[in-house]
């Protein structure tokens, strides 16, 4: 474990820009079902069931049940509110936000009518994740100190010259505002270093994250059937991320006495954007009008992101040295530090069966179906790497090799459970569903996290026109360190996770 923990904190160690973590990967691929709000009532179980726009995003062979067209726009309510408990001590924080969810069209008309051959083509645009958050957790901490993160980092460099220079994301703010200091006794070129911070008396820590944006995919689907038994679909995906995030810890003294330690407070800024390119493929096969047996594979999503990054230092060392602050700008020319690289999430399968009550060839006269999925997600497979265009990156490849190293240790594979329903009455319909997301982590230090969704929803469709209502309750939970320790032991956050959420989709037939 000793090991896996050094290689974890090579995160800290890089003197450029590199601030890629493993959680990172996670955010990107552990996502919610999201679509039209009827995909969402049933749980997001769509492999094998087709008929709605959703499946461009799922199993493109559902598009093969078109026999018309539809336009849908789906605006969308979320909510989510997190418990923490840290050292101790619990707190709560929530997050609001309005989107908008899928929206596009698909088109579809016979080919053959004597061998019933049909195709269908759409385009569509699907928010796939949400990244709106705020997490907040605070506890008594006496065993360390954030700060010692930066003593790992500068572990002998005596030259303090390069202690203020190198380090312009965290340890030289940290030296350079008093947080950690030379040890009295040395000259330059032999210091070793302290933490002012006295954590063996205590400290007050506190760790805000306020997050906000998403991975949005427009999708690009052609989808075909063969005497109605037979139906295969391929989705080209072009994701966009945008990705804002601000950290704020701060750790104080707990005594209150005059000790030249009051308080420290590390804040981070943190912008990532950019776009990439996935494939989904998929087949679905009626055997008997009430049956349907579906497959598909989403294969790694490639991205190219880009991070603008900066931290700032403040540090009340009282009588010593005062309030000092210090930004990382102060080295970068005023603004944040841009670095590029690559991103591959990870591979996905998935495999469903349907059932629907009196299948005819009239959609109008069925009377509902039951579906259900299940999907293998292999979350050691993701990966960064370097960007080609990079100059000699030999720093960087290393740095990725070893992050990538942590990710397979760190995460494995899960399984991902989908079950839904839905029942017409004429003109409307009830619907309801349940998701079940895995445990992506490998349990080294006591990590677990998994989801459990429930869902419900009403239809109504009319002469063409159509609008669903789903309200989508999440319950989950997971966790989060504040910073990593390579040389001795160190906390999590275990988080408990309430959301919930409104999806409403207005459509009409063409």
């Amino acid at each position: 474990m000793q090991k896996l923990i050094g290689i974890i904190a090579l995160q800290i160690l890089a003197t450029r820009l590199i601030a890629q973590e493993p959680a990172d990967m996670l955010r990107m691929a552990w996502t919610d079902p999201t679509g039209t709000a009827r995909h969402q009532a049933i749980g997001g179980a769509m492999t094998s069931l087709g008929g709605d726009l959703t499946a461009a995003f799922t199993n493109p062979a559902g598009l093969g049940f078109y026999r018309s067209g539809d336009f849908v726009f789906t605006p969308t309510f979320n909510q989510l509110r997190n418990k923490a408990d840290y050292k101790n001590t619990s707190t709560t924080a929530q997050r609001f936000g309005v989107g908008l969810g899928l929206t596009g069209f698909v088109a579809a008309s016979p080919t053959e009518r004597n061998e019933k051959r049909t195709a269908a083509i759409a385009i569509a645009l699907n928010r796939t994740a949400w990244f709106g958050n705020n997490l907040l957790y605070r506890g008594f901490n006496n065993t360390n100190s954030f700060s010692q993160k930066f003593l790992e980092e500068i572990q002998g460099v005596g030259d303090a010259n390069l202690v203020a220079s190198k380090y312009p994301f965290g340890s030289s703010l940290a030296f350079n505002t008093y947080w950690i200091d030379t040890i009295g006794g040395g000259s330059n070129g032999n210091f070793t270093y302290q933490t002012r911070a006295p954590f063996r008396s205590g400290l007050l820590q506190e760790n805000e994250i306020i997050s906000k944006g998403g991975l949005s995919e427009l999708a690009i689907a052609l989808a075909g059937s063969s005497h109605e038994k037979f139906f295969y679909g391929l989705t080209l995906g072009i994701p966009f991320l945008q990705f804002e995030r601000t950290t704020t810890f701060t750790e104080a003294d707990a005594t209150r006495a005059m000790n030249n330690f009051n308080y420290a407070t590390y804040q981070e800024s943190l912008n990532t954007s950019g776009s990439g390119l996935n494939i989904k493929m998929g087949f679905i096969y009626r055997p008997v009008p009430q049956w349907r047996f579906g497959v598909s594979i989403h294969t790694p999503t490639f991205l190219r992101l880009t991070d603008r990054y900066s931290a700032t230092i403040t540090t009340d060392t009282e009588n010593y040295k005062g309030v000092l602050t210090q930004s990382s700008k102060e080295f970068t020319n005023g603004e944040p530090a841009e670095y590029s690289y690559l991103h591959f999430t990870p591979l996905r399968m998935q495999g469903g069966l349907s059932f629907v009550i009196r299948e005819v060839e009239d959609v109008t006269k069925q009377k509902g179906f039951i579906t259900a999925d299940v999907e293998w997600v292999n979350y050691k497979s993701a990966s960064f790497k370097a960007d080609p265009s990079l100059l000699n990156a030999d720093e960087e490849k290393t740095y990725y090799k070893n992050l990538n190293s942590v990710i397979d240790d760190v995460y494995r594979a899960a399984i991902n459970m989908r079950i839904g329903g839905e029942l017409k009455f004429t003109t409307w319909m009830l619907r309801a569903g349940m998701a079940y997301l895995g445990n992506p982590y490998n349990n080294i230090r006591g990590e677990e996290g998994n989801r459990l969704q429930y869902s419900g929803g009403l239809g109504y469709r009319n002469k063409g026109y159509f609008i669903d209502l789903t309200y989508v309750h999440t319950a989950g939970k997971d966790i989060h360190f504040p910073y990593r320790l390579s040389q001795q032991t160190f906390d999590l956050a275990r988080l408990q996770q309430r959301g919930a959420r409104l999806a409403l989709t207005l459509g009409v037939k063409f």
